[in-house]
């Protein structure tokens, strides 16, 4: 069977899942929109492209962003033609149509079945738009852009056979018309690698090195922003230390915005970062000693991060209902205990039964839920009170027992 992969920094969710089906022997393409150097990973063989233009100056700002996956999708559409003049049919597409690259797929290849990988539909209330009170929205329209964004999704919604998406909440934020064609499928973690390493070492920045004798907390966004809950981790941060006087803090991620809106600088005294306004908002109340014990890591390669999370006597954490992030399934895997913002976007109580990951490996947690909207810091301190002393995982066993 010819398989082709639509995203745009492929290979995203279907990291497992392109590779799995080139070793199963069929032909598998991807289109990228990433400048790669190789043309093969895998077994998967990489075309990539790119846009011609730019989004239109003075563009409607409830259009601007239809506009750009527009754009997007033309490029994918234009870049298609010539695989197809190559003499590629693909009998299935599979693409995460996030970013519009696969909108006019069908039109280049209509014979061809499209599936979607449906991350989230957007709604104006009841999930993460409103969700935290310190960001309200200040524009009356804000609705009516939150509608136009979903221009995306009721396109290909039109022309796809099927989707798959990872959670069962993730799902049902699709219109019913569309949910029945939806599979519950998550793209997968490597338990093979995300395991348990009692003789894990790790040296950081050089000249710290940690064992699993330390008292290390983690917590792991793409980028540290409000939409994975830095401003309320940091916030807790001096009563976390005071209580905790031999924890290392170590904040895993980067100074961008990976979902939410970027910090107005007019508001903020002219910062125009997340991490920058709240590390100001706190580091004055932590004496330096304190504040010695909190390390900001950037984003690190997988291995670190991996050895990191083994590492972990406590991962935290919080997001908005949104989607579900990797970092905590990997956590799981690997055995941390969790202390978790409870809300939509997290799975339901995963520390209260031995469910497995991956078909392999167990899950062992320590889930102190934290309750939605506000994700209080006070519950985040009561949890990591519980910050183990002694091995997490004898500890996190005897309690799911």
């Amino acid at each position: 069977m010819k398989l082709l992969f639509i995203h745009q920094n492929f290979p995203g969710q279907f990291k497992h899942l392109a590779p799995a089906l080139a070793r199963q022997g069929h032909e598998v393409v991807a289109m990228t929109m990433q400048q790669v150097p190789v043309r093969q990973w895998q077994g998967v063989q990489l075309v990539p492209y790119g846009v011609t233009r730019g989004t239109t100056p003075g563009v409607h700002p409830w259009v601007s962003d239809f506009e750009t996956k527009v754009i997007r999708g033309e490029a994918c559409f234009r870049a298609a033609l010539q695989l197809k003049a190559q003499g590629f049919t693909p009998d299935v597409i599979i693409a995460h149509p996030g970013w519009g690259e696969s909108l006019f797929l069908k039109d280049v290849w209509p014979q061809a079945k499209l599936g979607l990988y449906c991350e989230f539909y957007y709604h104006p209330q009841g999930a993460d738009v409103g969700f935290d009170p310190e960001f309200p929205a200040t524009d009356p329209g804000e609705v009516c852009r939150i509608r136009l964004k979903n221009l995306n999704n009721l396109m290909h919604f039109e022309v796809a056979d099927a989707g798959i998406s990872p959670t069962h909440w993730q799902a049902s934020t699709f219109p019913p018309r569309f949910r029945d064609k939806i599979t519950v499928v998550h793209d997968g973690i490597d338990t093979c690698t995300l395991v348990p390493n009692p003789q894990v070492r790790l040296t950081v920045n050089g000249e710290l090195t940690l064992t699993r004798s330390d008292e290390v907390i983690t917590f792991v966004n793409r980028n540290l922003e409000p939409y994975r809950g830095y401003h309320v981790f940091m916030r807790a941060l001096p009563a976390i230390l005071r209580r905790r006087p031999k924890a290392r803090v170590f904040l895993v991620g980067g100074n961008d915005v990976s979902y939410g809106a970027r910090p107005d600088p007019a508001r903020y005294g002219g910062r125009r970062t997340w991490r920058e306004i709240f590390f100001e908002e706190v580091r004055p109340q932590l004496p330096d000693a304190d504040w010695a014990r909190v390390h900001f890591l950037g984003n690190i390669p997988y291995p670190q991060f991996v050895a990191l999370l083994q590492l972990s006597s406590v991962h935290v954490y919080l997001t908005y209902p949104f989607v579900l992030s990797w970092s905590l399934l990997e956590a799981m895997s690997v055995g941390c205990a969790i202390v978790a913002g409870m809300n939509k976007g997290t799975p339901s109580a995963p520390g209260r039964s031995r469910q497995k990951i991956g078909g392999r490996a167990r899950q062992r947690l320590l889930k102190a839920w934290l309750p939605c909207p506000a994700l209080p810091t006070s519950h985040l301190l009561r949890a990591c009170e519980c910050l183990p002393t002694a091995n997490p995982l004898a500890q996190t066993r005897s309690r799911l027992q």
